[in-house]
């Protein structure tokens, strides 16, 4: 009966490559930062129509915004 304990507490648990380790603390955060300002950019785009937040880039500024919250939408895909 000792010797069953003995294995059982000694068992080594390996993780399967298909098992990952959870993301830092900071993930979440800058994740939902960054759909966060995009959407703010965008906003700020049609609320300012056009002034702001980069006035010489025009309409880029919309694809600017995508951009910057499609970073955050991908950062999803990792998210544990």
């Amino acid at each position: 009966m000792a010797r069953d304990k003995t294995r059982s507490s000694q068992q080594v648990v390996q993780r399967s490559s298909d098992e990952s380790t959870p993301n830092p603390v900071w993930y979440k955060p800058v994740m939902f930062g960054f759909m966060l300002i995009g959407l703010a950019w965008i906003i700020v785009f049609y609320v300012s129509q056009g002034t702001f937040p980069i006035p010489d880039l025009g309409s880029w500024n919309i694809l600017i915004g995508f951009g910057v919250a499609f970073v955050g939408f991908l950062m999803t895909t990792r998210w544990r």
